[in-house]
């Protein structure tokens, strides 16, 4: 089994650089301070919040950071910063490190099945191109399913992405079954021995109740092909969105079971806490971030690479 991608400092602190010089800037100053007073905890519980870190993930951190003053019998700032950083990547998990299995060597589904879904404008369709870039990178046989169809505009995008990363694309028109879709892609993708099959989905709302259960029926077309079909669930979020995306996690996890989030336009945000909350409110791990525009601007998760880049001095 190898890597799948490894940490990359230089690109998780890129995409952290809007959040560094805005709140944790000041974040980090607020630890030089020469004593733990009333001022400097509610400043530090507005600068969290602010951050979309979320009020109960802040108010988590603050006690622990509390307890550790009062038992540390210590009134300096500066020795609570490893504490917060210890805290932090408690929260955020295992990161990608459950996703390394998608390139081992060994026995594994081929074609390993990859369900997409978000939101219209979440940077799906972009993040299917960096996973489907990477993988062929990596001398994998990648197919491309288009189960959006409720978006006339879907199966073009889809198209382009395919031609420039040099895979396959299956679709069908406008407005088709989406599960037809999915049918098709999944048995072509066997025809041709891919080693993996992305599907990207309608960028539904996650309020509609109608194209939810859509995205239900995908996921058992799937899984009467292959049992343990799809074998990833991944769901796309827009760091740029903040706490609205929490609402669109949870519709779509109880929809069909998200295993991790792929966060994209984390460097289009200077509200980098979002990951603290997705990590501690959904119980959700973040698999990916993506820290540009281009192909290549995706890493796997590392949460304490994470958390040194994001309290790093600026």
């Amino acid at each position: 089994m190898f890597n799948l991608l490894g940490g990359d400092v230089p690109k998780t602190q890129a995409a952290l650089q809007r959040s560094r010089s805005g709140w944790l800037g000041r974040l980090v100053e607020l630890f030089r301070r020469s004593l733990l007073t009333d001022a400097f905890w509610d400043e530090l519980e507005e600068l969290l919040i602010s951050a979309d870190v979320g009020v109960s993930t802040t108010t988590e951190l603050l006690e622990q950071m509390r307890t550790y003053a009062g038992q540390a019998h210590t009134d300096s700032p500066e020795k609570l910063i490893d504490v917060l950083k210890g805290e932090m990547v408690k929260l955020l998990g295992p990161g990608g490190d459950g996703v390394l299995s998608w390139a081992g060597e060994g026995e594994h589904p081929r074609p390993f099945v990859v369900l997409m879904v978000g939101v219209n404008g979440a940077g799906k369709t972009t993040s299917i191109a960096k996973l489907a870039h990477y993988l062929k990178a990596n001398d994998k046989k990648v197919l491309l399913g288009c189960a959006d169809t409720f978006r006339a505009a879907a199966s073009e995008q889809l198209h382009i992405w395919g031609e420039r990363v040099g895979a396959d694309v299956v679709a069908h028109r406008p407005g088709s079954d989406p599960g037809a879709v999915a049918y098709d892609a999944y048995q072509a993708a066997k025809a041709r021995k891919a080693d993996f099959l992305i599907v990207d989905t309608a960028g539904r709302l996650h309020t509609r109740y109608n194209l939810m259960e859509e995205l239900k029926k995908i996921k058992r077309v799937l899984g009467r092909l292959d049992a343990e079909a799809p074998h990833q669930v991944l769901l796309v979020l827009d760091a740029t969105t903040g706490h609205n995306g929490l609402a669109q996690a949870r519709a779509f996890t109880e929809a069909v079971e998200c295993d991790g989030v792929f966060l994209a336009k984390l460097d289009g945000t200077a509200r980098g806490g979002i990951v603290l909350a997705i990590g501690k409110e959904l119980n959700l791990p973040v698999l990916f971030i993506g820290t540009g525009e281009g192909l290549q601007d995706m890493v796997l998760f590392d949460p304490r690479e994470f958390v040194e880049a994001l309290l790093a001095p600026t």
